[in-house]
């Protein structure tokens, strides 16, 4: 079943940042697409069994933090 999950990504302003974020939250396993909203700095994942340590861990590959 697909759900939604919404993080808060710190320090986010740019479309690279942005392109950075989704590129590695595509790799985490379960994720079939990303929302990007720079404003906001919300970043919303749709997927299947998403990890929130697995999202974590790949927002700080791109050089980013999810807000606690």
């Amino acid at each position: 079943m697909t759900t939604r999950k919404t993080y808060v990504v710190q320090g986010m302003t740019c479309e690279h940042c942005r392109l950075s974020v989704t590129e590695e939250l595509l790799e985490v396993a379960g994720v079939e697409s990303v929302d990007v909203d720079l404003a906001s700095g919300q970043v919303t994942v749709h997927g299947a069994g998403v990890d929130d340590a697995a999202v974590a861990a790949a927002v700080g590959e791109a050089g980013y933090a999810v807000a606690s």
